[in-house]
């Protein structure tokens, strides 16, 4: 069995490069590693969020209640949870040009395979299964990410990555709609499962391990920018006990942070699993405006993520600082969702745009300050555990969500709200508001160094 996965082993440190070679090569490998993270992370976007879009209609032609969907977002978001947790951890100890493209490969198949198949249980099972490998997407680039990159750039250089999740995110939703429109709900997973194929050859030929397995120093070494307290500057893989029990379950501020992002993650996906069913079904839209709506989301958190990461290193890596001021107006955007009347489908959009302004920094933030509060060598375990409570507070919204909408709870909502839908947007306000106030905890946490 151990030969059988023997492929994907950490690159090992290669003889250095005489300097002169090394001072010219690393400059080129270091933007080389940020483009394949960033393309490669895109495209895994590109057959995880193609359900949404299409939700509807796939349920109108199958039979599908808007619980039932609720049950697919909710296996996915937590086996993707779990799948990040325990492929983060394996990624630590894996060679990044190898495991994220086999991550691409394997979600390509059940993209496929979903596409093909017609009933509830196999469906469940698919799209379950499809959660788990694409928690083979964010491990390894933060692996990558943290060796190429040192700990005074990792703001800047985390958030200008991060918007691999607005491209994805918001090229999914078009690429979904339009599949629909041309060809059928089924196509709206064969296509992105034949990009995710193209994407997975390319980061084969792309992707390298750390700088050490081509004959470079390590990047603190590049930059002479060793932490304050003094990192070991002799670097080794973790045991596996090193990884998950001292750099991960007994490290109490990842616990801080991961309890934050289990609501961040509730106020970024509630519209993005939900927004094209909200707007279509309580709106009037489309089924391409519906589609177009997640564009607005995604893309609106591109210039913020930028200059929160770069803001944030500025204040010495206070991660937790940056994500509490923006997850403020994210919860106003929601009340503003709420309040905005019937007919006046460009305010909702405006909301959608505003959510997603001020949503994204903190989704890119936290990522990182689990980077800052252990080592480089845990970055996929660290990172994994906060996504795994992130995807929790998904899989929480979904079932919320679906439960609500599917008029499972008529009296108490109509008596109270009028209905359904604007129960649902409640539901997001609160969410939102204790974000707002688990941040709070952490405005004055710094990387441990």
């Amino acid at each position: 069995m151990r030969s059988l996965f023997a492929f994907l082993k950490p690159a090992p440190a290669i003889p250095p490069l005489p300097p002169d070679q090394a001072e010219r090569l690393y400059p080129r490998l270091r933007y080389r590693m940020f483009e394949a993270a960033f393309l490669g992370y895109a495209v895994f976007y590109l057959v995880r969020n193609n359900l949404a879009p299409v939700g509807r209609e796939m349920a109108a032609s199958v039979g599908y209640t808007n619980a039932d969907w609720g049950d697919f977002l909710s296996a996915a978001s937590i086996s993707y949870g779990i799948g990040k947790f325990l492929m983060g951890a394996l990624s630590d100890r894996s060679n990044p040009r190898t495991f994220m493209p086999l991550g691409l490969l394997l979600t390509a198949l059940c993209n496929f395979a979903f596409g093909a198949a017609s009933d509830y249980k196999t469906h469940l099972i698919l799209w379950t299964l499809n959660g788990l490998v694409q928690g083979m997407g964010w491990p390894p680039c933060g692996r990558t990410l943290g060796h190429w990159f040192s700990q005074n750039e990792r703001g800047k250089v985390f958030a200008f990555w991060n918007i691999a999740h607005n491209v994805g995110g918001g090229l999914v939703g078009v690429v979904a709609a339009f599949a629909l429109h041309q060809f059928g709900w089924r196509y709206a997973f064969y296509i992105p499962g034949v990009i995710a194929l193209g994407g997975a050859l390319y980061l084969l030929l792309r992707l390298k391990d750390t700088p050490q397995s081509v004959g470079l120093a390590p990047i603190e070494a590049h930059r002479n920018d060793y932490p304050p307290a003094g990192e070991h500057h002799e670097e080794r893989e973790l045991s596996w006990r090193e990884l998950l029990i001292d750099n991960v379950l007994l490290n109490k501020f990842l616990w801080i942070f991961a309890t934050a992002n289990f609501f961040v993650y509730i106020a970024r996906y509630a519209l993005i699993d939900w927004g094209p069913t909200y707007l279509k079904e309580a709106r009037g839209a489309s089924v391409l405006e519906g589609g177009m709506s997640t564009l607005y989301l995604e893309f609106a958190g591109i210039p913020s993520t930028i200059l929160v990461g770069w803001v944030s290193d500025r204040l010495e890596g206070r991660r937790g600082l940056v994500s509490f001021l923006c997850m403020i107006p994210v919860t106003i955007g929601f009340a503003l969702l709420y309040l905005a009347p019937p007919g006046m489908l460009w305010l909702d959009n405006l909301c959608f745009a505003m959510i997603g302004l001020f949503v994204y920094p903190p989704v890119a933030l936290l990522g990182v300050a689990g980077l800052d509060m252990t080592s480089k060598k845990a970055v996929g375990a660290a990172a994994g555990f906060i996504g795994l409570m992130g995807y929790m507070g998904r899989t929480a919204q979904n079932q919320m969500i679906g439960a609500i909408t599917s008029h499972k709870f008529d009296a108490a909502v109509i008596a109270i709200f009028g209905n359904v839908w604007e129960a649902a947007i409640v539901f997001m306000v609160a969410s939102a508001a204790i974000g707002v106030l688990l941040l709070a905890v952490t405005i004055s946490l710094r990387p441990r160094g």
